[in-house]
């Protein structure tokens, strides 16, 4: 059977792209910030989406696989580029902007592409070209990301993705291979990973530096999640929102405020690019 691609009207607009061979499929919205709306590996929906929160564009999305370019968090004074200050909004704007899509060449996936704007650069003063691939592999969605700096100067930046995935009872579920100190992100205070997981039910929002892969375990339905990351893009953040049953794992390249305190801070010289990838692995327990 081979793969299929096409765009569809029902639930709601996107596009479809599926491979019978692994029984998986992902569904994207390219013109509401490229999004990934749901990703389906082994006949199993791994993502949360809120659907009724989807379809009303006056409220940010709650679900799926928003992409944070070209900050990660917020960005509470603005950054000064060219003597001038420029101030962006929560994860930038590329999870706002309508992004092109189509088939990649060998046919195992789908490329997304955002170009800058006129309106962009009143914000994010560079011209640049966003190139993402998602791939569906067998039992796992890989992610290869590379951002052109077409401008005549160095063009500072962070990139991450925001994942929902969903969980039975965020009560029932456990998170391998974090560190044991983590920054909480509603006060930026080290504390211990230890105490976060013990409140993901109340709400957490917290971000690590793991040398390792992480896995979140679901104890309900038996999946595990395991985020695969390749360096830069090995800050992991992991954020809850009771009462909606979802962890979002999420892959940054740089914590809040990089542009301001250059903490891994990524700079793309003029007429060059950056190569960034990760990978999300599905597997049963």
């Amino acid at each position: 059977m081979s793969v299929t691609f096409e765009k569809k009207t029902k639930p709601y607009p996107h596009w479809e792209y599926s491979n019978p061979e692994f029984d998986s499929l992902i569904r994207i919205a390219p013109e509401r910030g490229g999004l990934i709306t749901e990703w389906r590996s082994e006949g199993k929906e791994l993502l949360y989406f809120d659907l009724e929160r989807f379809l009303d564009k006056d409220k940010s999305v709650r679900g799926g696989i928003p992409i944070l370019f070209p900050i990660c968090g917020d960005l509470s004074e603005g950054y000064s580029s060219g003597g001038k200050m420029y101030f962006l909004k929560q994860h930038g704007f590329a999870r706002d902007l309508p992004w092109s899509i189509g088939l990649l060449k060998d046919k195992l996936g789908i490329r997304l592409k955002l170009t800058d704007t006129k309106d962009s650069r009143s914000y994010f003063p560079f011209f640049f070209t966003l190139w993402m691939d998602v791939r569906l592999k067998e039992k796992s969605l890989q992610i290869s990301i590379k951002i052109h700096n077409q401008s005549q100067n160095s063009m500072p930046f962070s990139f991450g993705l925001h994942p929902y995935f969903q969980v039975l009872n965020t009560q029932k579920i456990k998170i391998d291979g974090l560190p044991e100190k983590c920054i909480d992100q509603t006060n930026m205070k080290v504390t211990n990973v230890s105490d976060q997981i013990r409140i993901l039910d109340k709400g957490v929002d917290f971000l690590s530096y793991p040398s390792s892969s992480v896995k979140l375990f679901d104890f309900l339905s038996r999946n595990v999640i395991e985020l695969i990351h390749q360096e830069p893009m090995d800050t992991t953040v992991i954020w809850t929102d009771p009462p909606r049953q979802m962890v979002c794992l999420e892959p940054w390249t740089s914590p809040r405020n990089s542009l301001i305190t250059g903490d891994r801070k990524l700079e793309i010289k003029p007429e060059e690019y950056i190569d960034l990838s990760t990978t999300f692995q599905h597997n049963s327990f």
